[in-house]
């Protein structure tokens, strides 16, 4: 039997700044109105182009319509600029969709829900037949596969704003938080655990998580409609088989010179599990807001948004990691971190452990990464590489890692170094803070998120470009 393994190839550009509020009354987009006025009449599902990003005039969602975004190959997120103004009376809805139910007997159709755009896919649930264990949502949050420590552990909650509720009295923990109230870098939301079931028995899959958009308008945002980011809901159970635990909310982000409106709403609510207290629910997302005048007035579905002027972040520098080859064999230059589509397959003869190469610049030389493996069902593992060897601007390192023979498995990778003045050029400070170490992580299918570690203990995501 081949063996498959997807990974993701992580690329990002960010540098060293300070965040600083913008003191005048307007605000540039930075839209070019290339893509003209967007005014859609009926439903509308937009294809995202490779870069996630529309750079239109002016935006009018009448009420009655809903638009929604077609994921891109590398799952970007969505990025909606206007040059003028932007109505939104319809809905834009970017919600994660539901795992698949179990089933009585052995099923192979217990997939996790697929995320929206930016969001991550859910778990799948496990059928007995490659082990008992669910699979782990994908994202910084996905939630732990079911099986632990009974075979009918129901799968835990996805993570994001809000850590992901545990399912099964605890027995399956919920994924755990993570980002910023800012939404720099703009993340999605992350899946739930697939279920757990014995042999003959098929569990429900995890939820996916809902994706990420940013709006941001030269002119005024006005809001009565609804901007809809909802996490995907647990597969239910069957039999004795597990259920799969919800998806998480995702993140809207509003940006523009005006923000106006009243009786519309942001939703980033998690999806519930397939099975009320015994899977976990999704956890909550993330709302931001940022404008000179601010008098929206919106129903936020109990989630406390962040609120603040319109700023921007200057990133000078450009630390990368990459995953650019499996056992020999070339990751392709835009990974999809599919399971139903691997980027890399592996021929039958390929032995375990398998070597991971990896690339990296303006990460110091002597860094080791940690390298994760998230099979299809069954609990993920780590492995830790070879030190960095090279230069600051280029580097290398190799990993370890056992691959499973007989199903697919998605590939991520996570640096974390000291900040000192030959990376940075000089002490940096972050939001008020210095600065002490940087970690880089490669999420699989949704880009590289980049977190500045400060000598208090916070935690500071900024842009990923």
């Amino acid at each position: 039997m081949r063996r498959s393994a997807g990974t993701i190839l992580g690329l990002l550009v960010l540098g060293l700044g300070v965040t600083s509020p913008v003191t005048a009354q307007t605000f540039s987009s930075g839209s070019t109105g290339i893509d003209g006025v967007f005014a859609p009449t009926t439903e509308t599902t937009l294809a995202l182009p490779s870069s996630g990003v529309f750079n239109f005039t002016t935006i009018s969602i009448p009420a009655g319509v809903t638009v929604r975004f077609a994921r891109n190959a590398s799952n970007t997120t969505v990025t909606l600029l206007a040059s003028g103004d932007v109505t939104i009376a319809g809905t834009i809805d970017l919600s994660g969709g539901d795992g698949h139910p179990g089933a009585s007997g052995t099923s192979f159709a217990n997939a996790g829900g697929v995320g929206g755009a930016g969001g991550f896919d859910g778990g799948a649930g496990s059928n007995g037949t490659l082990g008992n264990v669910g699979g782990a949502g994908l994202g910084p949050g996905g939630g732990p596969g079911g099986g632990v420590p009974s075979f009918s552990a129901a799968g835990g909650g996805g993570g994001f704003g809000t850590a992901g509720q545990s399912a099964s009295g605890g027995a399956t923990a919920g994924g755990p938080a993570y980002g910023t109230p800012t939404l720099l870098p703009l993340i999605g939301g992350s899946g739930g655990g697939g279920g757990g079931a014995p042999l003959g028995l098929s569990s429900g899959g995890g939820g996916g998580g809902a994706g990420a958009i940013v709006i941001a308008a030269s002119g005024t945002v006005t809001l009565t409609g609804t901007i809809r980011a909802r996490g995907g809901n647990g597969g239910a159970p069957a039999g004795g088989a597990a259920a799969g635990g919800g998806g998480s909310g995702g993140a809207i982000r509003l940006v523009a010179t005006v923000l106006t409106g009243s009786g519309g709403t942001l939703d980033v609510t998690g999806g519930v599990a397939g099975q009320a207290g015994v899977g976990g629910s999704g956890g909550a997302g993330r709302i931001r807001l940022e404008a000179a005048q601010n008098t929206l007035a919106v129903d936020v579905s109990g989630v406390t948004p962040s609120v603040d002027v319109t700023s921007s972040v200057i990133l000078p520098t450009a630390p990368t990691l990459a995953i650019i080859a499996i056992a020999g064999v070339a990751v392709p230059a835009a990974p999809g971190a599919s399971y139903a589509t691997p980027d890399v397959v592996l021929p039958a003869t390929t032995a375990n452990p398998v070597s991971i190469a990896l690339a990296a610049a303006n990460i110091p030389p002597g860094t080791t990464v940690s390298v994760r493996v998230t099979p299809w069902v069954g609990a993920a593992s780590t492995a830790t590489s070879t030190a960095l060897e090279g230069s600051l601007a280029t580097s290398t390192a190799t990993a370890s890692v056992t691959l499973p023979t007989t199903q697919p498995a998605i590939v991520s990778a996570t640096a974390t170094f000291v900040l000192s003045a030959a990376v940075a050029g000089g002490p940096v400070v972050v939001q008020g803070e210095t600065v002490e170490r940087v970690r880089v992580t490669t999420t699989p299918g949704g880009g590289s998120v980049v977190a500045y570690l400060t000598r208090t203990g916070r935690e500071i995501v900024l842009p990923a470009r």
